[in-house]
């Protein structure tokens, strides 16, 4: 039995060349139908399978399948595509306040499960996903991909060699640009029911990054945040971009209609289950915050101090990592640093559709050691998903599962609880003003070190 605590064992998934994994998704949304859909299809066909496709949404559904490649019925019932289909393995990229239905159902059922980040919106269903996991044989994965690209590799490299000796604090800050940050806005993710906030469904990337890197797990968060932008604050609003009568005067109007990837995947199917894909930033529905700063204090006495920028001019991030013998900065994408110019609008859009280039370049991480002078280490990066991230986490879970990680990237559903259990008590320090206890959430007791 894989307990709770445990992430991925080096065996999850075994099977050999003679048998083809079986593999079952829901949720036929832009992820699931692209980074874990027919990306697995083009790379891994030779070794896996879709056997079925399941979605509420049945026009969506049919444009998936064909989308992805696969060769494999639908079903509008989760229930009857496992019962019928009997997959080997479950991927879940519904929306997140559905994720724990589909994992607690998938691990009763019998299969080994797989989800997208978040692992859920709040510690109730956190809480039953944990108990489910323990009752099961099988197993459970999350697909953060953020761990496994070189930069985030190195980081974690320097840090585990003690190279600016023993951690003490940590400065993190994360910008969305205009166009990231505001198509959360524009979806469901802009209603705190269905996202539980940027705080869990986008920080979970960050905080599991930083959960790894300290090499410690949280214990106590404090957080502000606000919404000052979005919604509520828009000086005029419209039903959706589309039929908006500010088209003209609105810096963020968007015609989806002319974004051939979201017509055919949104517009032409929201007539089943009325989903508006482009929805207006203003509208008085949206509840989740769009500035978010915390701070952390994990269970090693590592301090964290955390922000997320929702209207940035650019995209990128940077951390800092402070040390009883030095510091180390790292960036990535801040265009003053690099001196580089880049299209906004163009970088989103091939995000989105996993349509990046391949281009390899090298990025500097600064390395300062007290009463020294400062030396750049540079790393070999890859301009493909996620930095290199998404094949290598790809590979690692269906491929070469047994092969040993140096660097512990594969991340289980205790590594899940804990990233979403920072950004849902941030959540609950905003609306009380107290620090939140992670310990008085869910059952889990946080540690002093992850391994």
């Amino acid at each position: 039995m894989l307990a709770a605590s445990s992430a991925m064992p080096i065996n999850a998934f075994a099977f050999n060349n003679a048998k083809k994994l079986k593999v079952a998704l829901v949720g036929t949304g832009i992820r699931g139908i692209t980074f874990w859909g027919k990306r697995l299809v083009d790379e891994y066909s030779e070794i896996l399978k879709f056997v079925g496709l399941s979605d509420i949404n049945p026009s969506r559904l049919e444009y998936g399948k064909k989308y992805i490649g696969a060769q494999c019925p639908t079903f509008t019932s989760f229930e009857e595509m496992v019962s019928t289909s009997k997959p080997d393995l479950i991927i879940v990229t519904t929306k997140d306040a559905t994720h724990h239905e589909f994992i607690i159902k998938g691990l009763e059922m019998g299969c080994d499960v797989l989800t997208e980040k978040p692992l859920t919106v709040d510690e109730v269903k956190c809480q039953q996903i944990l108990d489910a996991e323990r009752a099961s044989n099988k197993n459970l994965i999350v697909g953060f991909n953020y761990r496994w690209s070189p930069y985030a590799t190195k980081i974690k490299e320097l840090l585990s060699n003690k190279t600016i000796g023993k951690l003490v604090s940590v400065d993190f800050n994360w910008y969305l640009n205009t166009y990231h940050g505001a198509s959360y806005f524009r979806r469901w993710h802009g209603e705190m029911k269905s996202s539980g906030s940027l705080w869990v469904h986008k920080a979970t990337h960050h905080f599991d990054l930083l959960n790894w890197w300290i090499n410690s797990e949280p214990n106590e968060v404090f957080a502000y945040g606000d919404l000052e932008f979005y919604g509520k604050n828009g000086a005029f609003r419209g039903g959706n971009c589309r039929n908006c009568n500010h088209k003209n005067t609105c810096d963020f109007y968007w015609d989806i209609n002319k974004d051939e990837f979201a017509k055919k995947l949104y517009v032409d199917h929201e007539h089943e289950d009325g989903y508006i894909r482009d929805n207006c930033l203003f509208r008085e529905d949206i509840d989740i915050y769009d500035k978010m700063s915390a701070q952390v204090k994990y269970t090693d006495n590592t301090i964290l101090n955390y922000s997320l920028t929702t209207y940035s001019p650019f995209e990128g991030w940077r951390v800092a990592f402070n040390g009883t013998e030095g510091r180390i900065e790292a960036w990535l994408d801040i265009p003053y640093f690099e001196n580089t110019s880049i299209d906004e609008a163009e970088k989103h859009a091939s995000e989105m559709a996993q349509k990046l280039e391949e281009r390899t370049s090298q990025k500097p991480i600064m390395v300062h050691k007290l009463w020294k002078d400062f030396e750049t280490v540079q790393v070999d990066m890859e301009q493909s998903g996620h930095g290199g991230g998404d094949k290598r986490l790809h590979d690692k879970i269906f491929v070469n599962p047994e092969i040993p990680d140096p660097y512990g990237r594969t991340a289980g559903v205790r590594d899940g609880a804990m990233s979403i259990l920072i950004g849902i008590a941030a959540r609950k320090s905003i609306q009380s003003g107290n620090p939140i206890k992670i310990s008085d959430l869910t059952d889990l007791s946080p540690r002093a070190k992850r391994t």
